[in-house]
């Protein structure tokens, strides 16, 4: 039997990886691509998919690999397990933040000043964070890790927003005043249109019934 903290450690693990390379690869990217910000976009956004199927596939058999509290809680986590591993991710998420910094000799606390506001970044967020629940209600057995490494690569260009789909991710980015940050003025905003994202991903993917495994 699992001891009961393994997967709250996983899942820390899991949103602090996640976070750390977001937005360590933000930083490394900034300051290589001279200015380019297609570039920089790019190298932050293979960073991102990589670093999310090896955590997906190395720390799945553990948590289940959530990494995102709207997941876990369409997932079906509920009581006291639900809130245990909401704690972690966002703990998780904080860490990974200040472990980046802590790579590229910045301050450790950090507030960003990237104001990402208004109706074309919200309605972006809805659509990733939908898309995102239903690939992963929808994928087959064995093949979530990559479906969701690749749909959340694809999404960091074809949505306004560049696909946080997660509030841990918000909270992280929050605390980074770096290229992949989010200001605590444009939190709020991004969290909601994530919920609504979310349910509306639940019910598109209930819509058409359960996938093959």
């Amino acid at each position: 039997m699992k001891a009961s903290w393994r997967p709250l450690l996983a899942e820390f693990l899991g949103t602090a990886g996640l976070l750390c390379a977001v937005i360590g690869s933000g930083i490394m990217a900034e300051r290589l691509a001279e200015g380019n910000a297609a570039v920089a976009l790019l190298a932050n956004t293979w960073a991102t998919v990589f670093a999310l199927y090896v955590l997906i596939e190395t720390l799945g058999p553990v948590s289940g690999a959530h990494f995102n509290p709207l997941v876990s809680m369409l997932l079906g986590l509920r009581g006291a397990r639900l809130l245990g591993t909401v704690a972690a991710q966002l703990l998780g998420a904080v860490c990974g933040a200040w472990l980046a910094h802590a790579m590229f000799g910045l301050d450790l606390l950090q507030t960003s000043q990237k104001l990402r506001s208004g109706p074309g970044l919200w309605l972006a967020e809805a659509v990733a964070t939908a898309g995102l629940v239903v690939v992963i209600l929808r994928a087959p057995a064995g093949k979530a890790a990559a479906l969701v490494a690749c749909y959340i690569g694809a999404a960091y260009w074809f949505t306004a927003s560049t696909s946080f789909a997660n509030p841990a991710a918000v909270l992280g980015r929050m605390l980074s005043d770096s290229f992949a940050g989010i200001a605590p003025t444009s939190a709020a905003g991004f969290v909601a249109a994530q919920c609504l994202g979310a349910w509306l991903g639940w019910q598109a993917a209930r819509a058409l019934g359960d996938p093959a495994r």
